[in-house]
């Protein structure tokens, strides 16, 4: 059941888009989001210039920097929409604003208003209701942050730059004064979504001045102003704001009303997916198969860990690289070591942009002497490769996830042979055994080669494509305890009579 506040309908507005990176624009092409593959684009590589000189210039596209998908936010939302309201389990209803929210031990029950306005009743609630929360201001959750972190005036605009497709970032162009920052980010249609970093305190952007920038912008970058359409503007103010709890009972919080974020290239929508990702599975297991109280208190210990990392390296980068200049902008490799941390913001790399690693996580299963070295840290997500499933059917492994635990044996030579004699071969049988036994459903899948690891090595991967554990082997116990860990632990005892629906 979705409550949305809204008409359900999504206003155009070309200037506000979402960068996504390539474990959540995975999220959202999982969760059915046709829209990013229709009006999305990926970035084919990424430039930074510092005055008149080019920094850095990187090709994306390949396993060691992915590219990040750029999409205007309403066309991500309504192919959000679009895909709940294809879902024969999802029941949209729009133009309901909650005002009252009560919980009790077996579900949660909250009042609308509206034209739909009623009681609706549940298991769980997840508020994801924005930054204005009226979620976490019932639950009296304090929110406290810095505002007006940074200030942008931003345009979307039709024309030709001397990069398509690659993204750029130009600190302090030189025909610009005052200017400390302009980027250029492309979208689908020729489009181009411009950002300007402002003053903390400037004075007011109006169309004029706005026009102004980007004349003077693209005459820079072009030699002349180049023919343009422009198709919207706006100022963006930026906040850092973290709630203190993200759960109250079996009430979640996640997205913006959870956390807000973004400057120096981060990305609020990143984090509210990866919040969705996470908390998901958990309530899924919570309600098939019942689940300890570790299970979803994990929820707030992993991603509330997560988004305090990103705003306390973001606030600790901020004076280093918003000083407006001084002695330390003369320090040899400063101008360097600024722009490697404003492109590991905007490309998802370093403090700012990598994906979180669960290293501490209540999850997280304790390290054995069996464990196998791979690529990849426990905790961090997995690499994207190609896999097979012992009926025979392929994919990668992130179109695998969100459906239960996987199991991935790493087997070399796999691919060129049949299956029938592979799936009956060697370690199969046992590994198969021993997955059918685990506490929790999982699925086996088998990989020709995954990075660092040798041959049957073994993955243990969380649905939300976090790597658990690798083991050295098939090991049946150790499989088994760690799944255990994975799962929180044996669930409290539940009476299933007291699930929940929706009532009028």
């Amino acid at each position: 059941m979705v409550l949305d506040e809204t008409n359900g309908k999504e206003e155009p507005r070309p200037a506000r888009t979402v960068v996504l990176r390539a474990d959540t624009a995975a999220t959202a092409e999982r969760l059915g989001c046709a829209t990013l593959r229709d009006e999305g684009v990926r970035w084919t590589g990424w430039r930074s210039m510092l005055r008149r000189q080019e920094m850095r210039h990187l090709p994306l596209g390949d396993a060691v920097t992915p590219a990040p998908f750029h999409i205007p936010q309403h066309a991500l939302t309504r192919g959000l929409r679009d895909a709940a309201a294809g879902e024969r389990l999802v029941r949209l209803v729009t133009d309901s604003r909650l005002d009252t929210l009560e919980q009790d031990r077996t579900g949660v029950t909250a009042h609308t208003r509206g034209p739909s306005g009623t009681w609706w009743r549940g298991s769980y609630l997840v508020g994801c209701d924005g930054a204005r929360s009226t979620v976490r201001k019932l639950l009296g959750i304090r929110f406290p942050g810095r505002t007006a972190v940074e200030r942008h005036a931003v345009a979307a605009l039709r024309t030709e730059l001397p990069w398509p497709g690659e993204a750029l970032l130009h600190r302090r162009p030189p025909w610009l004064p005052g200017t400390e920052e302009v980027t250029a980010r492309p979208l689908a249609d020729g489009v181009w979504r411009l950002d300007w970093l402002l003053p903390p305190r400037g004075e007011l952007v109006t169309p004029e001045s706005l026009v102004a920038r980007v004349r003077d912008t693209l005459a820079g970058w072009c030699g002349e102003t180049p023919a343009y359409e422009l198709l919207d503007t706006g100022v963006h103010t930026i906040h850092h704001r973290l709630a203190r709890r993200w759960r109250v009972e079996r009430t979640f919080l996640a997205g913006d009303a959870a956390h807000l974020l973004g400057a120096l290239g981060t990305q609020g929508v990143d984090e509210g997916l990866r919040d969705i990702g996470n908390l998901s599975w958990k309530l899924a297991h919570a309600w098939h198969q019942d689940a300890s109280p570790a299970l979803l208190d994990s929820y707030q210990d992993e991603r509330r860990t997560a988004v305090a990392a990103r705003l306390r390296a973001a606030d600790q980068s901020l004076p280093i690289l918003r000083s407006g200049g001084g002695l330390r902008t003369y320090l040899p490799g400063a101008a360097r070591g600024h722009d490697a941390m404003l492109t590991d913001g905007h490309l998802g790399h370093g403090p700012l942009g990598a994906p979180p690693v669960h290293t501490h996580s209540p999850l997280a299963p304790e390290p054995t002497a069996t464990r196998a070295p791979v690529a990849t840290q426990p905790g961090a997500p997995v690499d994207d490769v190609r896999v097979t499933a012992p009926d025979g059917t392929t994919g990668t492994l992130r179109g695998r996830l969100g459906r239960g635990l996987l199991v991935v044996l790493v087997a070399p030579g796999t691919g060129v042979w049949d299956r029938r004699h592979w799936v009956s071969a060697g370690v199969m049988p046992r590994l198969a055994a021993a997955v059918d036994r685990l506490p929790v459903r999982a699925e086996l899948l088998v990989t020709e080669a995954y990075p660092g690891a040798s041959a049957h090595t073994v993955l243990l991967v969380r649905p939300d494509g976090h790597l658990a554990a690798a083991f050295a082997g098939v090991r049946p116990d150790e499989l088994h305890a760690a799944a255990d860990t994975v799962r929180g632990g044996a669930p409290a005892r539940t009476d299933r009579s007291a699930r929940t629906a929706d009532v009028d």
